[in-house]
Parts: structure tokens; sequence; C-alpha cells
């Protein structure tokens, strides 16, 4: 049996008494570390080279579940970045947090309100894949989600139905794998992936936690090894590649959302927790703040988002 490496965080890197911290996001180009507030509808954006009090926080006008960076070129989109947001696939101008909107999947006004997107991530070919979800403002998530993949070219595909909630998604390093997260499940799913035409087949349980905890979102590290954010459970786990924990980091807060790379350190983001026990005596101080530890290993390089199309 592997052994299990441990770490433990005692405080936040940063404090902001968010709601629903998600989507963590590393731009090295930028020195720019970001994230979102989804239930708060903020974007917020700090300079690694200036540390904590360079944090800037942009109100938009609706949720966002996921940000990525639009490869150079891509038709004067310099001042942007491209998110899964409350009603779809949006380009959204990192100064102002203006929307613009891309791709809506829904056409009927009552969906259109009950649902928004959650997780994603950017693959090889810079295809943006995204998990959509029932909104918990306005009804308890159901089997309704869907993951969407968004193309070059504009052209929307449904790529997974029957979703619960659509969390963390990536891909192993030889791009023959994708990873997805459908958290209220306990699973982390893996499919065969083509990566030259997107496609996806072959679903399977790459991992399932086994307890009433959900995995939430992920990151993937150079050794092909997942570190999945336990909702709940006052954790992150490191997965190996054959779906066993050999790591474990321990937070002082009972609601993990998101991991990302910044170098070695990895990058957490939680939401807030209303209720102290024995076993998270200061959960309520402590949710709702962005962490980082050293864990001694890069991550994956993040892709970016490639757009063919007139704005």
């Amino acid at each position: 049996m592997s052994s299990v490496s441990k770490w433990t965080v005692t405080e936040p890197y940063i404090s902001v008494s968010g709601s629903l911290l998600e989507g963590p996001f590393y731009d090295q180009a930028k020195s720019e570390f970001r994230f979102v507030d989804i239930w708060d509808e903020k974007l917020y954006l700090v300079d690694l080279t200036k540390g904590p009090a360079s944090l800037q926080t942009l109100i938009t006008s609706e949720s966002i579940g996921v940000t990525a960076n639009i490869a150079k070129g891509s038709n004067g989109l310099e001042e942007y970045i491209v998110a899964a947001a409350k009603y779809g696939f949006a380009f959204v101008n990192r100064k102002t947090g203006e929307f613009s909107y891309i791709s809506r999947p829904w056409g009927e006004p009552e969906k259109l309100h009950r649902m928004r997107f959650n997780d994603g991530a950017v693959d090889s070919k810079g295809r943006l894949w995204a998990g959509a979800m029932n909104d918990p403002k306005v009804q308890s998530p159901v089997n309704e989600g869907v993951l969407f993949r968004l193309d070059p070219d504009g052209k929307l595909h449904r790529m997974v139905e029957q979703l619960t909630i659509p969390n963390g998604i990536g891909w192993n390093d030889a791009n023959d794998t994708m990873y997805l997260t459908d958290s209220p499940t306990g699973k982390i799913f893996a499919f065969d992936f083509d990566e030259s035409t997107g496609s996806i087949s072959n679903r399977r349980v790459h991992f399932d936690i086994g307890e009433p905890k959900e995995p939430d979102g992920f990151a993937i590290d150079a050794e092909g090894c997942i570190w999945s954010a336990v909702y709940g459970g006052g954790k992150v786990i490191r997965i190996s590649p054959e779906g066993k924990i050999i790591g474990e980091i321990s937070l002082p807060t009972r609601n993990i959302t998101c991991t990302t790379f910044v170098g070695t350190e990895l990058f957490i983001t939680t939401a807030k927790d209303d209720t102290n026990d024995d076993q998270f005596p200061e959960s309520i101080q402590y949710g709702g703040h962005l962490y980082k530890v050293d864990v001694g290993v890069h991550g994956q390089v993040k892709h970016e988002f490639q757009w063919n199309q007139q704005l």
C-alpha cells in the first residue's frame, strides 16, 4: 500500500469572506491570479508580484463559473478573457467586467433562468469545455446538467447529458483520456478522448470517494495526478493515475471548491460554511477565502481558448 503524503494549511493567503469562491486561474504572462465568487457575482484579480494588497474586485452583472485566457491574435480580444457564465459562454472585459455573450445553449426563457454554468477547462486544441447545472438560487440541482464543448469556429456541442453538478475537467498528458467530476455522485469519471476531433467515449469510473463528501474542482500535476477539492471534507486529495489517494491537504474549513497551480504552489478556493463543530471548530471564520501551499510538484500547462470568429 502506497503512503499518503500530508500537508496542513492553517491560514488564508487572501481573505475575502466570499460565498462561493471558484475558478482559480494563473495567468503566468501577467503574473496575475484570478478567481470568482459565483454566488456574489464577483471577479477577483491579484498581481502575484505585489501580493494580497494588490487585490482588485470587479462586480459582474451575472455569475461566472470559470474563466480562461484567449489566444493572441483572436480578432482583437486582447482586453478580454473567456468565461462560462450564467447564461452561456461569454467574453469578459478584464478591466470593466462587461459581458459579451457568444453562445447561449438554452432557447426557453424558463430554462435559461434555472440553469447556470459551473466549472470547465480548455483542451490542447483550444476548445472550451464547461458544465451547466441547475442554479441553486432557483432550484436544487437534479440530473439536468450538461457538459458542453465550444469550438474555435463557434459551434457548440452537447457532450454529456444527465449530470447533476458537473465539476473538475482535465486531460492526461497523453491527451487520450479526459476526466470529469459529477460531484453528488462522489465520482470522477474517465473517458477515451480523441484529441483531433474532441470526441469522447467509453465512460467509466476513475475514482469514487466512497464517503458522503463531494469531489469538486481539480487540477492535474506534471506527474498525471489529480488534486481534487473535497467539498464538505475540509481537504484536497491527490489521486494517482491509477485512481488511488496518495496525498492529502488539510484545511481549517469544510467547503473546499477548486485548485490550480502557480509553480509548485497549489492555490485553493473555498466556500463559506455556516457551522462550526468538533471536526471544524472555526469553519465559519475560515470559509470563503483563498489558500495556498507548496506541494513540490508543478502543474500542467494551461491551454488558451482559440477563437476564429468575429465578436
